[in-house]
């Protein structure tokens, strides 16, 4: 079986103070171990027990609901680990800076925007900042909702489930919010994704030749 808890790219405390040790040790060795283990649980003695967890998350759509739901948050929350990173934030630098001036305006204009979305966000959910058709956007979705089963390409996400901040911000989802961005965002790991969208166009292009 492929499916694992995948162990945190950073330091329990490396967040600090933005995301406190109590929230990450929570929040990774419960809720997300939670979301692996019903994931192993579910696809155990079926065909999917070899699958990735991208291909578990996109053929469970529309087919079990149950697994979809427990296999997209465990996607969701490797990703959301890795668009944070010890002293990120700021303002974003390499191609995703490009992308964004010219989807958005400014730089300031899409965090005007993401915070926007991801303080709009009603109950649990996620913020998304994705690319389709060659343009950024910023999206919410709701639960385990996740991008990965549409046609955009998610680059990067905030948790906005209150296990995510409620111990270190209570009710203030806007400070975590702000923290995010100040602070947090890994851009190298959004301009990673960015090059493997351009790695798969060139062999698209190529095949056709």
């Amino acid at each position: 079986m492929n499916i694992t808890l995948p162990p945190m790219p950073y330091a329990l405390d490396a967040l600090e103070p933005h995301v406190s040790r109590r929230v990450l040790a929570a929040h990774h060795g419960r809720h997300h171990a939670a979301y692996v283990a019903k994931t192993r649980t579910l696809i155990r003695r079926t065909p999917l027990e070899s699958a990735s967890l991208e291909e578990i998350v996109r053929s469970s759509v529309g087919r079990d609901t149950a697994l979809v739901n427990a296999s997209a948050q465990a996607w969701n929350h490797e990703f959301y680990w890795r668009s944070m990173n010890p002293g990120g934030g700021g303002e974003a630098r390499g191609a995703i800076a490009q992308l964004i001036e010219e989807s958005f305006g400014s730089q300031r204009a899409f965090s005007q925007q993401f915070v926007t979305v991801a303080g709009d966000q009603f109950g649990s959910g996620w913020a998304w900042l994705v690319l389709q058709d060659g343009r950024l956007h910023i999206t919410a979705t709701s639960d385990a909702h996740t991008p990965l089963i549409t046609t955009q390409m998610p680059l990067l996400t905030i948790d906005l489930w209150e296990h995510a901040y409620y111990l270190d911000y209570q009710h203030r989802r806007l400070d975590y919010i702000a923290a995010f961005l100040g602070r947090l965002i890994d851009w190298d790991f959004v301009n990673q994704h960015l090059a493997r969208r351009s790695v798969r166009s060139t062999n698209v292009g190529s095949a056709g030749n």
